[in-house]
């Protein structure tokens, strides 16, 4: 999962760029860059957090009106300097790229335009990838009127990748691009901003939780398979180029996006209360028995749904447990090692809020258990009498093969267990999953919708692009284990565990 934003407009955009950068460091924070455009491309990008990688020289020298930047944390390329985005192509025109999402097909696809289209792809990022096709393919057309070029180009790479991607671009004396993927699996959020004359400026990105501090207002999401030109006129020329089902991520909802973000519509914030609301639904109808004398969130993500579900059931809400907001968020954080080593010195209870009480714990999800293990025991340790661990979301059983860092089945402590061996290896005295269904109306129960069934295949292996098979799943698995494996052994990783 990465983030990503872009502006076009009539200043210098390196500073809102790198304010809107900090606004998503929630999605992303194993690397950081930025290219800027004026008269060439300007690269800055590097390993670490936002205020690591830019020092304020760095701003000074990203010149021009137009530029793009991502915050990453890696499902595809390894957590190294030279897989980091964005990336610049030196023809046609001179292209740089990032995007949000992962490229299922990324390891054939280097090979095939290697030896058909005669394109070197350097690094192990699957946006270069998607650079180079795209790139390919606006060569090939480049002869047409220039948005008849981007729109052909874009639906050559919507035909030749697979998976889940929200991009943007910048094209040298051009302007600006930005697209989704066919089924809008990603998202991506536009914005404007009048200035006086009549001018307006744009910003692209993964949520719009930078629009109201940069001054720009919401104007609506891209819509799946459409591709947005901004030139440098400032005119607008935009094109739904390949029509299918739309399939916004769920886990956007669950986890992944800011509580502030608006998102295909739907308010994550409330989307979380209603999340929240069924979850009590279901403890009230199925596990009325238990005696809750206090609703806990695991911070922070749980908030929302944990005050919701406090109360709809009429119990006590606290926030008995404090998170060190100066550790990060350990889901995405790169390795299993690291994460369990931060989880240790993340989370701390206050002893007066759980102290010989019955404590209901609400999670977003329950991914690999390590953090859910630690908040048991931690709650129990500090005098809890018995503790119960609800999920909002079901249990993961699937991998995901669009952009989420969970590739591998047996990863999942859900994997080969049932509820009851997943509640005794956490130690929790009950344990209650949402329901799909209701997980998926909280999502769906209000918004401006434009969608009925959002991806959820890590629930239910329904793959939202339809192509995916076990022999897919396999090589994908085989891959990233491989990865994995290499990166637990290199000298970096043994150094940041010493």
């Amino acid at each position: 999962m990465c983030g990503i934003t872009g502006i076009i407009g009539n200043n210098s955009v390196a500073t809102e760029i790198y304010e809107g950068l900090l606004c998503l460091q929630h999605r992303g924070q194993d690397s950081a860059g930025m290219v800027t455009y004026g008269n060439r491309f300007h690269l800055k990008k590097g390993m670490g957090l936002v205020r690591d990688v830019f020092s304020q020289d760095d701003i000074l020298h990203l010149e021009g009106k137009m530029g793009i930047g991502q915050v990453r944390y890696p499902t595809v390329g390894g957590g190294s300097a030279e897989d980091t985005q964005p990336f610049i192509a030196s023809s046609p025109y001179g292209i740089a790229m990032a995007h949000n999402g992962n490229v299922f097909n990324h390891w054939q696809l280097k090979k095939e335009l290697f030896e058909k289209d005669n394109r070197q792809v350097n690094s192990n990022n699957d946006v270069e990838v998607i650079l180079n096709v795209f790139a390919h393919e606006l060569s090939r057309f480049c002869h047409k009127e220039f948005f008849d070029s981007v729109c052909l180009a874009v639906k050559s790479v919507h035909e030749r990748v697979k998976g889940a991607y929200s991009v943007l671009a910048i094209i040298a004396d051009k302007g600006m691009v930005a697209f989704r993927d066919p089924h809008g699996i990603r998202p991506l959020v536009w914005g404007q901003r009048k200035l006086e004359g009549g001018k307006t400026e744009h910003i692209f990105a993964s949520e719009n939780t930078m629009f109201e501090i940069l001054g720009f207002e919401f104007y609506r999401d891209l819509e799946p398979g459409e591709v947005v030109f901004i030139d440098l006129a400032g005119n607008i020329h935009q094109q739904r180029v390949t029509e299918k089902e739309f399939r916004p991520c769920i886990f956007e909802y669950v986890y992944f996006a800011r509580p502030d973000a608006l998102l295909n519509g739907v308010s994550v914030y409330r989307a979380r209360l209603r999340m929240g609301q069924n979850l009590a639904k279901k403890i009230q109808r199925d596990y009325s028995h238990l005696k809750i004398d206090v609703v806990i969130p695991a911070p922070e993500s749980a908030n929302t749904a944990a005050l919701a579900c406090a109360h709809e059931l009429g119990v006590r809400y606290s926030q008995g447990i404090v998170k060190n907001h100066f550790i990060g968020r350990t889901f995405i954080m790169p390795g299993q090692e690291v994460r369990q080593k931060a989880n240790k010195f993340k989370l701390s209870v206050i002893d007066f809020e759980v102290e010989g009480n019955n404590v209901l714990i609400v999670d977003d999800s329950i991914v690999r258990g390590n953090v859910s293990k630690h908040i048991v025991n931690l709650v129990k340790k500090h005098g809890a009498k018995d503790v119960y661990f609800a999920s909002a979301s079901p249990a993961l059983r699937y991998p995901d093969l669009y952009g989420i860092d969970l590739p591998t089945r047996d990863e999942y402590l859900a994997y080969n267990r049932t509820e009851d061996e997943i509640r005794q290896f956490i130690g929790a005295d009950a344990l209650i999953y949402q329901d799909l269904p209701d997980l998926i109306e909280a999502v769906t129960r209000k918004g401006d919708l434009k969608f009925t069934r959002p991806h959820c295949a890590f629930f239910d292996g329904d793959y939202a692009t339809g192509d995916v098979t076990e022999e897919i799943l396999a090589e994908v698995e085989a891959i990233r284990k491989g990865e994995r494996n290499a990166k637990k052994d290199s000298p970096e990783a043994n150094k940041k565990l010493s």
